[in-house]
């Protein structure tokens, strides 16, 4: 299937590897120009080279003045009319074990850094009346997942800004939807994997087939089964389709709705 978005530039936040990584590949499959983003410089440059027609920006959304020389970067590039946002998920405690200091981190990160690089090219989208904006999150914005305490808060804090956002923008053109995951073996489960092991004492194996047994699909999921949807959504095809969040979860996610 022609997506229609070939030519088009896309800015994928977090996108040197996993989910995000998945995305930036599926759009770039579909003809788009894709600006990479994210914090290692070294696995940044190896992901965009093994793109077709891929760049790379290093910068760490959750530092206010690198966040701003990401935005100057990509303006300078060109603006894009497709915005994927991703960053690492807060880490596993339960609520009691959270410090202070990691919710302010954790919602810079996750929440005002995605925002202000959103907001910052609004305009041009505005502009072109296209736009596709694409925000990773978890599934547990629809069903909370215990001793996720950061996640469960500021994944739904920014899904409730981003529903807002497709109300407003939904005139111009502009579509705002999320991505929510279930258990993907990527990086961040990795983080979750170690946490339950701690918890539980359990090794690494007894935890994965614990994961996977709570899955209808009996297996954890993959960047591969991710990726298509993100460029769907992103697609002329797709014109229709906003203020949703679409779980890529292998059925996990107990919700009616």
């Amino acid at each position: 299937m022609d997506l229609g978005i070939a030519g088009r530039t896309a800015l994928v936040l977090g996108g040197t590897r996993g989910l995000g990584f998945a995305c930036a590949r599926a759009l770039a499959e579909a003809g788009v120009r894709v600006i990479l983003n994210g914090r290692d410089a070294q696995q940044g440059e190896t992901a965009a080279h093994s793109l077709p027609d891929a760049c790379f920006i290093a910068g760490d959304i959750g530092d206010e003045a690198q966040r701003a020389a990401l935005i100057d970067a990509v303006s300078r590039i060109g603006e894009p009319s497709i915005l994927v946002t991703n960053a690492g998920g807060p880490p596993a405690a339960p609520f009691e074990e959270t410090a202070l200091a990691a919710w302010r981190s954790s919602h810079e990160t996750n929440v005002l850094g995605p925002l202000e690089v959103v907001r910052a090219f609004l305009p041009a989208m505005r502009a072109q009346r296209f736009g596709r904006i694409l925000n990773i999150t978890s599934f547990v914005v629809k069903e909370l997942y215990p001793n996720m305490a950061l996640s469960n808060s500021l994944r739904v804090g920014l899904t409730g800004a981003m529903g807002s956002l497709a109300r407003e923008v939904a005139p111009h053109g502009i579509t705002v939807n999320g991505l929510l995951p279930g258990l993907m073996d990527t990086g961040a489960l990795q983080r979750v994997i170690a946490d339950r092991m701690r918890r539980l004492a359990l090794d690494e194996e007894a935890v994965r087939e614990e994961m996977a047994r709570s899955i209808p699909m009996q297996r954890l999921g993959t960047a591969e089964d991710f990726g298509a949807l993100c460029a769907f959504l992103a697609s002329v095809h797709a014109s229709y389709i906003t203020g949703q969040n679409i779980c890529v979860d292998g059925g996990l996610t107990r919700n009616v709705i």
